[in-house]
């Protein structure tokens, strides 16, 4: 299979544990793919660029089996994630080039996208940056907060 992108295989843009754990397919149709090379296009390739090295993806395509496993987005048990169509994706500051809040502020400012999440962490820094792109016309570019209350997950804007 070839590359999502100059910088993600189709593996690591597939690649989950609970998936492997429970036996699920997590394997993209070709909407679903063309969707996965337009966010790495316009979000993670200009991201990586000016990170200027490696950039942790936690998860990017995930089957509707496989989210609804991992508890992902869901309404009426219909799963609702972006992660299902291939139009999200979870960057994480593992490789150091570049913190979260940094990369965050990076998306923010210089980017065009549908929803950026600063996933839980604190103040100072979030745990994983969500990010997703559906189009130029589409996107909303709205900024949200991700913290638990009473363990679920609840969602602000960003100030």
């Amino acid at each position: 299979m070839k590359n999502i992108s100059e910088h993600i295989t189709y593996k690591e843009a597939t690649k989950s544990v609970t998936a492997i754990r429970k036996g699920l397919e997590n394997i993209p149709n070709i909407e679903e793919l063309s969707n996965m090379e337009l966010i790495a296009e316009k979000i993670f390739e200009p991201l990586r660029e000016h990170a200027n090295g490696p950039i942790k993806i936690n998860s990017f395509f995930r089957s509707q089996s496989l989210n609804k496993a991992i508890g992902g987005a869901s309404k009426n048990g219909i799963q609702t994630s972006q992660h299902c169509k291939g139009q999200a994706i979870d960057v994480d500051d593992h490789y150091g080039f570049l913190t979260n809040a940094q990369m965050f502020h990076y998306i923010k400012n210089n980017l065009n996208f549908h929803k950026l999440i600063w996933e839980f962490g604190n103040e100072v820094n979030p745990a994983w940056v969500h990010v997703s792109y559906i189009n130029e016309q589409e996107n909303k570019n709205e900024i949200l907060v991700a913290y638990k209350d009473k363990r679920k997950t609840k969602y602000k804007f960003y100030a």
